[in-house]
């Protein structure tokens, strides 16, 4: 597991001494197929890292106590990804800053293995250890700008494509 820990993108760069510190506020936790690690709307406060196994992603197609006639959609749900723990995922990072509803469920669709913390032991690891703590906090609001940047461009092609169907329709 050692190895693994340096194998992780969220730890890279981190000193062996850094990584010890980081060690202290993360738990493994096995979780079966079918489970649902993660639920849209939910409340939560963990941040999960995929060392093995695979997951889905989604996300709900509808705003919740909206309908639609969408007779040719069996399930209103979206998957946006299925990955694997060859690049390490990391899910839920945003409850480690943000004590807000999930934006999406991550459903376990093979029997893996997670390392979780927590925004407790997050916050503590960057009062105890402020400069390991703070070069994890960094590496996670790269992740966020990232996503932030990566949504930007596919809302772009949204909303022009919406605009091209509706300036068709009659």
């Amino acid at each position: 597991m050692t190895d693994t820990w340096k194998s992780i993108p969220i730890f890279d760069g981190l000193s062996d001494e850094e990584l010890s510190h980081v060690r202290e506020i993360f738990i493994e936790v096995a979780v079966r197929s079918g489970t649902d690690i993660i639920s849209e709307g939910e409340e939560g406060d963990e941040m999960f890292i995929l060392i093995d196994g695979k997951v889905k992603i989604s996300k709900a197609m509808l705003i919740k106590g909206m309908s639609l006639p969408l007779t040719e959609v069996k399930n209103p749900r979206k998957v946006l990804a299925n990955l694997d723990n060859t690049n390490f995922p990391v899910f839920g990072e945003i409850a480690l800053i943000d004590n807000d509803q999930r934006s999406a469920t991550v459903t376990v669709i093979e029997d893996s293995d997670f390392l979780i913390t927590n925004r407790d032991k997050f916050f503590g690891l960057i009062q105890k250890h402020p400069v390991t703590g703070n070069k994890l906090l960094l590496k996670i609001g790269k992740r966020l700008s990232a996503t932030v940047r990566r949504n930007n461009g596919e809302l772009v092609k949204l909303t022009t494509a919406l605009a091209l169907a509706l300036s068709r329709s009659p």
